[in-house]
């Protein structure tokens, strides 16, 4: 996949060059134009599996987006309600079913960016990410979102 990966960037280098411009978005059309001629060739060069992940990575940054935006909003709600005694604020212990320290630090990433939450520590068996979230009524119901959710695409994306 890295191989693949590389000839596409190579080829959007080569069209920098053919067309005498390294501006980012030339690079970047380059890079695109590159994808496409690999696509009409997958069955060929073996690509197929490129795409794939390809599509599992974007779809991890779609669900990442939708998370945002859905936590960004929650957590102006917050702010922006006078009575925040509601609020129930705790540090949750996460049970991770990623292994590799890409993917362990990938997640904790993601969740650390989503507004209202912070990853603030990893066990020292790598089994556990500790959670500090900014309301989480209930503990179990955030732990299956993020296992179905983030976790469930960075498995389906890197593996």
């Amino acid at each position: 996949m890295i191989g693949i990966f590389l000839i596409n960037i190579l080829m959007a280098l080569a069209w920098g060059a053919v067309t005498g411009s390294f501006a980012f978005v030339n690079l970047c059309f380059g890079f695109v134009l590159s994808a496409a001629v690999l696509f009409t060739i997958r069955e060929q060069v073996g690509t197929g599996g490129y795409f794939r992940r390809a599509g599992r990575v974007f779809s991890l940054a779609m669900l990442f987006v939708y998370e945002l935006v859905l936590s960004a909003w929650r957590v102006a709600r917050i702010v922006l309600t006078p009575d925040i005694t509601y609020l129930k604020p705790g540090i949750i212990a996460y049970p991770l079913t990623v292994d590799r320290d890409f993917e362990i630090t990938l997640l904790a990433n993601i969740i650390t960016l989503t507004p209202g939450t912070l990853s603030v520590d990893v066990s020292q068996d790598r089994r556990v990410l500790y959670v500090h979230v900014l309301n989480v009524p209930d503990p179990q119901a955030l732990i299956d979102e993020i296992r179905d959710g983030f976790e469930r695409k960075i498995l389906e994306a890197f593996r």
